[in-house]
């Protein structure tokens, strides 16, 4: 199976080299572009036998499966100059949450996939989400399915929850860097001890913690129930948190859904759909 990728940005790079080193597709199998081929090349150099092609019809041409790794607003260019390069024996998956997967099936006559990665899918480790669309035939839903077997869990998901679950898979990692970065800064004002051991202890700590969950030790209230003994002092430091965090979380769901209906809307008026 041939891979095509078009868009070696930040997500474009971190899932091709995921699938590459999860062995998930051999390097000559793969095809890469960007609108700056410098980038594409920097994948060639660490894996040489990738094709970087000229443009996004040679990257179509030369693939059977064909991601398309670019900002909300670039895909309907993109598929309305190269629609005919979308032809049925081909599948075309999109990583953006923002086009649905019938507004694809409107411009391609290809199997029709979303697939939302995570960073996470870098160390082959998190969840993927997936939509297939109504055309898609059974052979590429099963096809990509295993293919992001080797570098995550596949979930499947409707289109109605396809933000939140979102925020949690993709957003999430950002969204939990950021608040341990905040814990780890307050540690350093606050105490004697130095920036780089807080970030040692706080890395081990959540890889840590990870592996509890992981395997099936404790759940996210048992573990917290095991760690605040009674008059404790994690217990106090949870109470902070309860006054502190208050409707934190509530207020980011609705900041991204609310630019993700903004979204929504300008690709609602390219495709007409």
């Amino acid at each position: 199976m041939k891979i095509g990728m078009i868009g070696t940005g930040n997500m474009g790079s971190i899932l091709a080299e995921a699938f590459l080193e999860g062995e998930a597709v051999s390097p000559s199998e793969v095809s890469v572009t960007n609108r700056t081929l410098e980038k594409a090349r920097r994948l060639q150099t660490k894996y040489p036998e990738v094709q970087v092609c000229s443009g996004i019809a040679e990257t179509i041409t030369n693939s059977d499966v064909i991601f398309i790794c670019v900002k909300p607003l670039d895909i309907y260019p993109i598929l309305d100059k190269h629609a005919s390069l979308f032809t049925r024996e081909k599948c075309l998956v999109s990583i953006t949450s923002p086009v649905s997967v019938p507004q694809l099936e409107s411009k391609v006559s290809a199997s029709c996939i979303r697939a939302i990665p995570s960073i996470t899918n870098r160390a082959l480790a998190g969840v993927s989400l997936l939509t297939f669309g109504k055309q898609c035939e059974e052979k590429w839903k099963d096809a990509i399915y295993n293919l992001f077997s080797f570098i995550s869990s596949p979930v499947m998901i409707e289109e109605a929850i396809t933000r939140v679950s979102s925020d949690i898979v993709s957003c999430g990692p950002a969204f939990f860097s950021y608040l341990t970065q905040r814990f780890i800064d307050a540690a350093v004002q606050e105490t004697e001890i130095d920036k780089e051991k807080a970030t040692i202890l706080s890395g081990e700590m959540l890889i840590g913690l990870g592996e509890l969950l992981k395997k099936g030790f404790y759940t996210l209230p048992t573990l917290q129930e095991k760690v605040c003994v009674k008059g404790g002092i994690t217990g106090e430091g949870i109470k902070v948190l309860e006054q502190g965090l208050g409707d934190v979380f509530h207020g980011l769901f609705q900041a991204t859904h609310a630019k993700f209906d903004e979204d929504l809307e300008r690709t609602k008026r390219q495709f007409g759909v």
